[in-house]
């Protein structure tokens, strides 16, 4: 994707870095009840996922933010992309960032019904190290956790 940088989030990023969580969310996981409202999303990531986790985002063209990738320390808790921006090596990119930033290992979770997440990761090496009823998980979803080790 030329045209697309990949850098750090400032809090001016954040109302647009909640946005594309919201349309991702929305088209990968339309069977997933959300706990959260969408202003309470975008609080949160102006209050919480930006100013204390390392953000990155994706930008295109200089303007416009398609991507969000969250790590914190080793747990990459976050990867949403626009569904229009899917399957064009966006993904790819994040993915070998976060293994830079961490290339001790990685960690994830993943909803069970996100079967496309699955294939992603595991195409990138990460494997499988449990999967949860979802009762500790705030959707109460049935989840998987990957974990990456070089």
């Amino acid at each position: 994707m030329t045209g697309v940088v990949l850098r750090r989030a400032r809090a001016a990023d954040a109302r647009a870095a909640a946005d594309v969580w919201l349309r991702s969310f929305a088209a990968a996981l339309p069977t997933v009840v959300r706990p959260h409202t969408d202003d309470d999303v975008r609080d949160y990531f102006r209050d919480v996922v930006v100013p204390l986790r390392e953000t990155w985002v994706a930008e295109e063209d200089g303007e416009r933010i398609i991507g969000v990738m969250v790590l914190d320390g080793q747990l990459l808790s976050q990867l949403y992309l626009e569904p229009d921006r899917r399957g064009l090596g966006l993904g790819d990119r994040f993915v070998a960032l976060a293994k830079e930033r961490s290339p001790q290992g990685l960690t994830l979770w993943t909803f069970q019904v996100n079967k496309p997440a699955h294939r992603f990761y595991e195409r990138h090496g990460f494997l499988v190290a449990e999967s949860t009823d979802g009762s500790d998980n705030e959707e109460r979803e049935p989840d998987v956790r990957y974990v990456w080790r070089p």
